[in-house]
């Protein structure tokens, strides 16, 4: 049963797939939000703190959000979030200062939603929601990687080509009155 399952933050199973997402939520209320993409997992923090010495970091940032945009999605997504994984029959999560683990695919799904809002106006972030809402998880992957292949690094992507397209059409595309409704999505364990 998937419940035994030992997960790390929002459904990240390091002993099915290595591959997973990270936000890390600085202490600091001045300093923003980052998440990054890793394709490695090692829980010694001794031999993590190596790899970076050495330069053999396997991880790519995806985006830098600020605080003030993070407050407005964090507890919409974390209810959600929490929601899929209770289908799924996994342990749902919180958002805490530090590192927050994430699945890949959740973590896909997050970056897509951070990069419509990063160069937005904050007012537009409620529409953002709701439009990312009104997708389908499959679409919300699909999406992800087809802006991640052109402009997926979090510095130089920035506002340019897909991710300038994902901005646009998540806030400037309202869905009026269209409140989605969460189908039950077996969520992949494994890589697919």
């Amino acid at each position: 049963m998937k419940q035994n399952l030992k997960t790390l933050g929002f459904g990240f199973i390091p002993h099915q797939s290595e591959h997973h997402f990270l936000v890390n939520i600085p202490r600091n209320k001045k300093d923003n939000i980052t998440i990054s993409e890793h394709l490695i997992w090692d829980e010694n923090t001794a031999r993590k703190e190596l790899s970076l010495a050495l330069g053999q970091e396997d991880h790519k940032l995806r985006v830098i959000l600020s605080r003030l945009k993070w407050d407005a999605i964090s507890p919409e997504v974390q209810v959600y979030f929490n929601q899929r994984l209770r289908e799924n029959q996994l342990k749902s999560s919180q958002w805490k200062m530090g590192e927050n683990y994430l699945s890949r695919l959740l973590g896909k799904e997050l970056v897509l939603l951070c990069w419509s809002i990063e160069d937005a106006d904050p007012n537009l972030i409620p529409v953002a929601i709701k439009n990312w809402l009104g997708l389908k998880p499959e679409e919300r992957w699909w999406l992800f990687t087809m802006t991640n292949a052109a402009t997926g690094h979090a510095i130089t992507g920035r506002n340019k080509g897909w991710r300038k397209a994902i901005r646009y059409a998540l806030t400037e595309n309202p869905i009026s009155g269209y409140i989605p409704q969460i189908e039950s999505i077996e969520m992949p364990l494994f890589n697919l």
